[in-house]
């Protein structure tokens, strides 16, 4: 279990704002499942969807930003959860872009790779590894979603969303697995110890410029998009 809660670059949870919100929540006072379920809701709803810089950023630059996607959300997720003692490690996948389409638009959307490198969170909870996906996109973003396309009960594709359950994806942790873009899953790459792994290993598929132009341009577009969609 050693590996699963080592501290890495990116799962940098000595940093003071990582034990601060760990102290205010009082998490590590808690009972195993109250941890996970604690953590598990502050990452999907108060760290709000949306596209940071990279994805190899470490935890405490995500908490600081308040936003993130399913790479970075997943990094801060694991970095809090091994603060306080719980064993958790990365399943590395690619989804296809089609996955993005509403967030990420226009001329943007094209220039994109076809495939985008994508993760969850494996959580080792009563002796079984429990697939941690449903972190990814904060209520008030998903509800917007769920009114813009009412007519869909069932499965919908687009704007961070690949579930066959549209209308009720599985998105509340009780001790179970949850999803809300594993429909989107082309590839699978499998089991890391730690982000810091997965990532130097798999890198979204973007020349030196475009990677440019993502962090200083498409993301704040995609943001702005996102940010529109959740206050409706």
């Amino acid at each position: 279990m050693r590996a699963y809660l080592k501290e890495t670059e990116l799962l940098n949870y000595s940093h003071p704002l990582i034990r601060q919100v760990i102290h205010s929540r009082q998490w590590d006072r808690m009972s195993r499942k109250e941890q996970i379920l604690g953590i598990y809701n502050y990452v999907r709803d108060e760290i709000l969807f949306g596209y940071n810089r990279a994805d190899d950023i470490p935890a405490s630059e995500v908490l600081q930003n308040g936003y993130g996607q399913c790479n970075t959300k997943g990094v801060l997720f694991m970095a809090l959860l091994r603060a306080v003692g719980v064993p958790c490690r990365m399943h590395g996948f690619a989804i296809d872009k089609k996955l993005q389409q509403g967030a990420m638009k226009g001329w943007y959307y094209q220039l994109s790779p076809r495939e985008i490198v994508h993760s969850w969170v494996e959580v080792l909870y009563e002796g079984k590894w429990l697939n941690i996906e449903g972190f990814i996109l904060d209520i008030p973003y998903l509800t917007k979603l769920q009114q813009k396309f009412r007519q869909c009960s069932g499965s919908f594709c687009g704007y961070g969303v690949a579930t066959n359950h549209f209308q009720n994806p599985e998105i509340y942790w009780n001790e179970n697995d949850t999803y809300v873009q594993k429909e989107g899953i082309v590839r699978d790459f499998g089991i890391y110890d730690s982000p810091d792994a997965f990532f130097s290993d798999h890198q979204q598929g973007l020349s030196p410029l475009k990677k440019s132009i993502y962090s200083r341009i498409v993301r704040h577009l995609m943001n702005r998009n996102v940010s529109r969609i959740r206050q409706g």
